[in-house]
């Protein structure tokens, strides 16, 4: 066990560096999906927003354009008011129930995101150390004079500067996206709690 890790020691860091570029490519194709993802969710709200603007108390209508709408908001709205005959309670569950399940689906591979965005540094520090161990242990192993070292030092850094380089897009990326996933869930919750008014106030006046 021991030869192995000190052959492990002596590979350098070089595949840590091909490691955290793989990693980079994973982590510029969840940018792009959830960019892409949550341009499409703006305009479907403000449509949707535009859409029952004036409506809010006509509960028939706003379901109607929540189902003729693909965002997450309508959908919350479509499930909420599926019920909407049972009474302002069951409305109200079903809107913490969708509001949930909507959440998970708009933050799906933000945790790969933040997990790169909290790790890579470390990786990029291990490929480093890596490299240092191996730079040394080739100076030992040849008649050579420091610039041996240096250059493996310098080469070993590059590790370290490419775990920043993949670290921090992802932490920008992932502090945004969920900056726009609770802005979202927030208009949708206050849409629904309008909405929610308005049954509980239609109940009140069939009594």
């Amino acid at each position: 066990m021991l030869s192995l890790i000190k052959t492990l020691a002596l590979t350098g860091g070089d595949w840590v560096v091909y490691g955290l570029l793989l990693c980079s490519v994973v982590a510029l194709a969840a940018i792009i999906e959830r960019a892409l993802l949550f341009k499409r969710e703006k305009e479907d709200y403000a449509a949707f927003r535009s859409s029952v603007a004036g409506k809010e108390g006509d509960v028939d209508a706003v379901e109607s354009a929540a189902k003729r709408h693909q965002g997450a908001v309508a959908k919350i709205l479509a499930a909420a008011l599926s019920q909407s005959q049972h009474g302002a309670a069951g409305v109200e569950d079903l809107l913490a129930s969708a509001s949930v399940s909507e959440r998970q689906r708009l933050e799906q591979r933000l945790l790969v995101l933040g997990t790169l965005g909290a790790n890579a540094p470390f990786v990029g520090l291990f490929g480093t150390v890596l490299g240092v161990i191996k730079a040394f242990h080739d100076l030992s192993q040849a008649s050579a004079g420091p610039e041996v070292v240096m250059q493996g030092l310098s080469e070993a850094l590059i590790a370290t500067a490419v775990g920043l380089f993949v670290a921090i897009p992802c932490v920008v990326a992932y502090n945004y996206f969920q900056k726009q996933v609770k802005e979202l869930l927030s208009g949708g919750d206050a849409l629904g709690r309008l909405v929610l008014a308005h049954v509980r106030a239609g109940k009140a006046a069939r009594k």
